[in-house]
């Protein structure tokens, strides 16, 4: 017996808690249909479930879910990233508050603590993925620093490294002085910011001449070794190819002629700084300058500057103190700016030249381009191939080391000449030195640690067992999709991509679904300094998993963001409590399951409809998820157990199981179970929790839901369809007929048919009982005579519908109640016109507020049209 009201929380866990016991995730590797595979995206270990990942593993489980009902062999690969900055941040400031740092315990110790730390700590975000209902076979969970995906790292790092894929370079690094560390792009945040623009000249050497410069970093002019001039710049090629000097350095640097300065921007001149900015090293590249590198690790000064050991800012000051003295400072204007941040350090990022190791990216995007050119790779939405392909054709090398202590040690040692031997481990390294050196010596380790996205670029593979052999490796690779969001198509998609085209010779997978952001409900992005976050485990807290989920799969239309909404997520919670009580009123009503049922049986025009209905939703479901249209297939399961079976189906079994008929009624009874049961089947992927709730109460089974076989290629009773449609959409225009002339609700109405064919009229004749029923009619027939005045018409197909008003309505009163409700409606929209006309108030009033005045105003001039028609209809009376 179902209890009166639905309560997740009486049994999402403890579900959950019974599919992990009994294995329900595990793989059936005993079936004879294909395999269907997704590797989630790692998230970190230091990591807590945020809006993101709720879209992301509700859009995954979804396909998981249903791929398992239709028999196949289903693998949810699940692990975790061992995040080295975040991970090693977190630790550290956990240290820091027993008095101690990192350098006190030294490496080995520091390493130690770190996975002490995982043991404790590092867990949360798996446990909040069960609270989802995320469908993982949890027994193969992986993490990037285990041993098995260690030895996957060491290996192809080495084969990588014999093929020439992976060298040492001198190349400008993003470098975060905080953690003293390259980072990659995706660990940078832009920060929007009203800087300076400062204005100083430089002396053309052995003249009076000078060159105007225009920076926003002016303490990086003693890094300068060159100043650009477009060589089509009439006012100012004449000096390229003289030299300029360096103010308080007095420095000589040549004046190139190169495109890179834009004759249209700034003063025409540009310093070039090689070794400190990414557009200035390939300008440095051309001409072959030098590269003078002005700071240390910790971003102060070094020995190249005047202000060694100096912090930038204060650099900066001094520096334009000293030019405003020698009378070189011309201006200095305010100037709106983006600055790199460390995501994590929250400190500028200083591009950075130093020796670190690099993977050939542009020679291995070459094979990850073609696969997907030649079709063995789809991006869904296909508009992200060509962002992809823009990525990787214009793909620079690939800077994998960071100077931190946790994460993968390179597995390089240098021999007492600094010779490098790469190898897996230190014996085999340690046989290469000596046989190389003919004697035994001592190897150095590089300290370097693999930038996290090497790891990660190897997940599709190595966590099936790579590099060994495995019946799972054989069986799930390539994998089937990719679900992502959007932002991250070039830090992993295209490192997956071209590390398995390495190390397999095959996609990582056939499919890559991108997904949008989730943002909040104004469509800003979440962030903790906005206080915008919204936390899903507390969203679930109050209104269930199942609703959080339907909320991500309706919302995500392809390529789209999701803008939150607790009222949507409010509003299925309710759906899920329509569900509840539709149940409830099954099993009130006896409706049971049978055995062997045949529902094509069936004689029943209502019994007929619903089972076709069914079937058609069914179809479109599976068409839908099939397509990655996960809104439109939500759309299609919510539209038929709302409307079809609770609206509708439900209100016209009423009469049927409050007669006498008993043949009827037990027809209707087991056809209402085998319906129910078939939305429990076909919701499930979307509403994991409620769905099996109800099967496992509804009905002693043979059988889990979560293994129950998905429905396919069914037929489809057209002819039934039709029949109650056409009975449904009547009954719809009926009703809007009544409501727009403001009929009472007990109002017995008799309703004629005008011009009705014979297939109408058989309708009518066939199915008069639910029309009036569920219209609220005394009768409804044909019509053939002269329509009086106080007959209302309104089209219906071919036919008009009449309904006589006469001594239904009061006319008198009925015009006196529509012409106050449209003086009402006049004088709310003058002030929405007034208010909306102000462009003092719509430029200052908060965006949301403006356009929930254009949502009233729109809704009232939609009110007035109504109350206009209805005025009209009367004044014709």
């Amino acid at each position: 017996m179902l209890e009166k009201n639905y309560n997740p929380k009486a049994f999402e866990e403890k579900i959950y808690q019974k599919w992990e016991k009994d294995g329900d995730f595990i793989p059936n590797m005993k079936s004879d249909k294909d395999a269907f595979c997704v590797v989630i995206p790692p998230p970190n270990v230091t990591g807590y479930l945020h809006m993101g990942h709720a879209l992301n593993n509700t859009l995954q489980d979804i396909l998981v879910r249903y791929n398992r009902m239709l028999g196949k062999k289903v693998l949810w690969q699940v692990g975790t990233d061992h995040a080295g900055i975040a991970t090693q941040m977190v630790v550290e400031r956990s240290l820091a508050e027993e008095g101690i740092k990192r350098h006190d315990l030294g490496r080995e110790k520091f390493i130690d603590k770190v996975w002490e730390w995982k043991a404790h700590s590092g867990g949360t975000i798996t446990k909040q993925l069960r609270r989802l209902g995320a469908s993982i076979d949890w027994n193969r969970e992986r993490f990037t620093m285990d041993e098995g995906l260690s030895r996957a790292v060491r290996k192809i790092f080495v084969s990588m490294f014999k093929d020439g894929l992976i060298y040492k370079d001198k190349r400008l690094v993003n470098w975060d002085s905080k953690f003293q560390t390259a980072v990659s792009d995706l660990e940078v945040i832009q920060k929007e910011t009203v800087g300076k623009m400062y204005y100083y000249r430089y002396q053309i050497e052995s003249s009076n001449d000078f060159v105007k410069i225009a920076t926003t970093r002016p303490e990086t002019m003693f890094g300068d070794t060159a100043v650009a001039i477009h060589p089509e710049n009439e006012k100012l090629k004449h000096l390229i190819g003289k030299n300029a000097i360096i103010p308080i350095i007095n420095k000589a640097i040549p004046i190139v002629g190169d495109e890179h300065a834009d004759p249209e921007k700034g003063t025409g001149a540009v310093k070039i700084t090689p070794a400190h900015d990414f557009n200035d090293f390939e300008v440095g590249k051309r001409h072959n300058l030098p590269m003078v590198n002005i700071l240390n690790f910790d971003g102060t000064l070094n020995e190249n500057t005047p202000y060694e050991n100096m912090d930038t800012q204060t650099a900066r000051v001094k520096t334009i103190e000293t030019l405003t003295e020698l009378g070189l400072m011309d201006e200095i204007k305010d100037n709106p700016m983006v600055i790199p941040y460390g995501d994590r350090s929250n400190v500028v990022i200083e591009p950075l030249l130093t020796d670190q190791w690099f993977v050939d990216a542009p020679k291995m995007a070459v094979e990850a381009i073609r696969v997907v050119e030649e079709g063995e790779m789809q991006f869904v939405p296909k508009n992200y191939e060509k962002t992809y392909y823009e990525w990787m054709r214009n793909i620079q090398p690939w800077c994998i080391s960071r100077q931190l202590w946790w994460g993968h040690q390179v597995p390089i040692w240098y021999g007492p000449d600094g010779k490098v031997f790469c190898e897996e481990n230190l014996e085999e390294a340690q046989a290469e030195a000596n046989k190389h050196y003919g004697k035994a010596v001592e190897l150095t380790r590089d300290t370097d640690v693999l930038d996290t996205w090497f790891s990660s670029g190897l997940w599709a593979f190595s966590t099936l067992g790579w590099p060994d052999k495995s019946e799972f490796l054989d069986t799930f690779y390539p994998t089937s999709v990719l679900v992502t969001a959007f932002d991250i198509i070039f830090f992993w998609v295209a490192r997956m991509m071209m590390m398995s085209m390495y190390a397999m010779k095959k996609v990582p997978f056939k499919t890559v679904y991108m997904h949008g952001l989730v943002r909040d409900e104004k469509g800003q992005k979440m962030s903790k300094s906005k206080g915008n976050v919204v936390d899903p485990i507390g969203t679930i807290d109050e209104y269930g998993a199942d609703a959080l989920r339907f909320f991500m799969a309706s919302m995500e239309t392809q390529g789209r963001d999701v803008n939150m909404s607790e009222s949507r997520i409010q509003g299925y919670r309710n759906f899920a409590t329509k569900l509840w009580n539709a149940s409830r009123f099954c099993e009130m009503n006896e409706c049971k399951v049978i055995k062997g049922f045949d529902e094509t049986s069936v004689k029943l025009e209502i019994n007929k409809w619903i089972v076709a209905k069914v079937k058609q939703a069914t179809k479109e479901i599976t068409d839908n998820i099939e397509a990655y249209r996960f809104s439109d297939s939500a759309n299609a399961v919510y539209q038929f157990v709302w409307g079809a079976f609770c609206d509708w189906y439900i209100e016209m079994s009423k009469p049927i199981f409050y007669g006498d008929n008993e043949a009827e009624k037990a027809e209707t009874r087991t056809t209402a179970s085998w319906v129910l049961d078939r939305i429990l089947v076909i919701l499930h992927p979307f509403m994991p929790f409620i769905t099996t709730e109800l099967w496992e109460n509804l009905a002693e089974r043979d059988e889990k839901l979560i293994h129950h076989a998905w429905p396919v290629d069914e037929k489809i009773d057209t002819e039934a369809l039709a029949n109650i449609d056409w009975a449904i959409e009547l009954i719809t225009s009926i009703r809007s007929l009544r409501s727009e002339m403001n009929l009472p609700a007990g109002a017995k109405l008799t309703i004629y048919l005008k011009d009705a064919n014979a297939k109408s009229l058989a309708n009518v004749k066939a199915f008069e009982k639910i029309i009036c029923s569920l219209a609220r009619l005394e009768k409804i027939e044909a019509f053939a005579g002269e329509v009086s005045k106080d007959m209302v018409q309104n089209v219906f197909k071919e036919a008009t519908i009449l309904l006589p008003l006469k001594g239904v309505v009061d006319f008198a009163a009925e015009r006196e109640r529509l012409n106050k409700e449209l003086l009402t409606l006049n004088k709310n929209l003058e002030g929405y016109e007034r208010k909306l006309g102000n462009s003092g108030f719509v430029e200052r009033a908060p965006a949301e507020v403006v356009v929930e005045e254009k949502r009233r105003q729109t809704e009232a001039l939609e009110s007035k049209a109504k109350v206009e028609e209805a005025l009209k209809r009367i004044e014709n009376l």
